[in-house]
């Protein structure tokens, strides 16, 4: 089984991401620290250098790579969902699983947060509520489940997956 995370910068797919591969006992794949150790520098970096669409051609062909793995939790960036053939891949290959928050609670968690390039504005608060009016659409094409993040604890964001994929019967019960 490969299951992917999806959601907003700061969401929690690759926290939660960490812990339901724990759970399920599968590899965990971060597509950003993938692209990272690829390209040799850090993506805001890389983002700052080459743009936007350089960086989302490398996002695709890491994440068409990722996601033609058999079995693991994969977390993605949040952008990963603005390229149709991603949306296309994740839909088919995996058990996508949109992490969603709410703008504010984004801000909340990310509001020091100064390695996420689409965040340096003078606005973040701003930028995450237009963030979410242009992708939220695009994630709830893209998900199998979608998950309310709120406020609960992450152990209780992967309980609440596991009991998705177990009603789905992608799971066997525990």
């Amino acid at each position: 089984m490969l299951c992917a995370l999806i959601g907003l910068p700061g969401s929690g797919k690759s926290t939660v991401g960490r812990q339901l591969s724990r759970r399920l006992q599968l590899p965990f794949f971060d597509s950003d620290q993938v692209i990272e150790r690829q390209l040799g520098c850090s993506i805001r970096e890389y983002f700052e250098r080459e743009g936007e669409a350089r960086f989302r051609d490398v996002e695709e062909s890491v994440l068409n790579d990722l996601s033609q793995n058999q079995h693991g939790v994969l977390s993605t960036g949040g952008g990963a969902v603005l390229r149709l053939a991603n949306r296309q891949h994740l839909r088919a290959r995996c058990h996508v699983i949109y992490l969603n928050s709410t703008p504010d609670e984004l801000f909340r968690r990310l509001r020091h947060d100064v390695n996420r390039p689409l965040l340096q504005v003078a606005d973040p608060l701003g930028r995450l509520r237009d963030l979410h009016t242009a992708r939220d659409p695009l994630y709830r094409e893209t998900a199998h489940f979608i998950v309310e993040t709120g406020r609960p604890s992450v152990a209780t964001l992967v309980n609440m997956i596991l009991m998705q994929l177990e009603v789905a019967g992608m799971l066997r019960p525990s």
